[in-house]
């Protein structure tokens, strides 16, 4: 067997009782799992339990899984769900939050150019600002803000993904843009006032 095998290959193998195919599948998205449960609840070793969850839900449910449609698309859905669960049963949805914005933070940070020796003094307050909008963000709309901006997915893709209209993942990517837009710009606005006070 090869790794290079189609993902409609091995779904069709996996669902004849090859537990190898299936091994392949997880190899190719386990860490595209991984990253998508941790952008939903925040915590490293939550997102590898709960993906690691998805995949042995998808393996017992292998048979109906559709090798003509994109496995990811139907593993996500697993994904998500489990998530949400995890969100709306855990006491402290806050605390655990706090650990996907310092993620998203820094990930937005690793991205951006290099700061200046003049915006260093800056940077932390600003890291802060923007954990805290993010932290503030509904999950929803926190959700599609991670499949645009941190995995790079278009539209079409984040609607197939989440099971919702184009036109509400502009909405609701439009909102959470604006939230944070924001929030940053009361951090913004507020530092030449301080500069100047000195």
């Amino acid at each position: 067997m090869e790794l290079c095998e189609s993902d409609a290959d091995l779904i069709r193998k996996a669902q004849n009782g090859d537990r190898a195919a299936f091994g392949f599948l997880v190899e190719r998205y386990m860490k595209r799992a991984y990253y998508s449960a941790l952008g939903l609840v925040g915590s490293p070793e939550d997102a590898r339990d709960l993906s690691q969850d998805a995949f042995a839900r998808a393996y017992r449910a292998r048979q109906t899984i559709d090798p003509d449609r994109p496995f990811f698309a139907w593993l996500y859905q697993i994904v998500r769900r489990l998530c949400f669960n995890f969100n709306r049963d855990r006491r402290s949805r806050r605390d655990k939050l706090r650990d996907a914005s310092l993620w998203l933070a820094e990930e937005a940070e690793a991205r951006a150019p290099a700061p200046s020796p003049s915006r260093v003094l800056e940077k932390s307050e600003l890291c802060r600002t923007v954990r805290q909008a993010i932290e503030e963000l509904p999950e929803r709309e926190r959700e599609v803000l991670v499949l645009k901006e941190f995995e790079g997915l278009r539209y079409r893709e984040i609607a197939e993904l989440v099971g919702i209209p184009i036109g509400t993942v502009m909405s609701r990517l439009y909102t959470a843009r604006k939230h944070l837009a924001a929030a940053l710009s009361v951090t913004m606005n507020r530092n030449p006032g301080e500069e100047s006070g000195r």
